[in-house]
């Protein structure tokens, strides 16, 4: 079957459809219209069957639902990186090779992750065994330290 007609087509671009789009797509109505020109041009003694067309809107219905669930993790992951930045801010922070650390003093989302910047000008990616503190100087209290579960303080 010959699409090459539909393909060398020139694009008039009008206000509505001119999008910044990062890498070229097949949206909704190009399929459509790719998927008529299929059936104009297809050989009249073997015709698809209705099923095939069936088939093949499925598909693409599918992939671009597929999409919209990618954009959205993506959104949902950088939201997380944003909030994990913001409460990274005036922590203490040491490297999982315990080689570099200090004082949160900035953060850095990145299409990677979150970048720290230290106190002493140190750059860190957070990720697997960092450790992460409070800046109080001082070690979080151990288990069972504090008070027992159940038991009253008095002021």
């Amino acid at each position: 079957m010959d699409v090459g007609s539909v393909l060398n087509t020139p694009k008039t671009e009008t206000p509505e459809t001119k999008q910044p789009t990062a890498a070229p797509t097949l949206d909704y109505n190009a399929f459509l219209h790719l998927l008529i020109a299929q059936m104009r041009n297809q050989d009249p003694m073997e015709p698809m069957k209705s099923s095939d067309y069936v088939a093949q809107l499925a598909t693409f219905s599918q992939v671009e639902k597929t999409i919209q669930t990618n954009e959205r993790v993506a959104a949902l992951l950088n939201t997380n990186n944003l909030l994990l930045a913001e409460s990274l801010v005036g922590k203490t922070v040491i490297s999982s090779e315990n080689d570099t650390g200090g004082v949160v003093v900035a953060a850095k989302v990145l299409d990677n992750g979150v970048m720290v910047l230290l106190d002493n000008g140190a750059e860190m990616m957070v990720g697997p065994g960092l450790i992460i503190g409070d800046n109080t100087g001082q070690p979080p209290p151990a288990e069972g330290e504090g008070g027992e579960e159940g038991e009253e303080t008095t002021a």
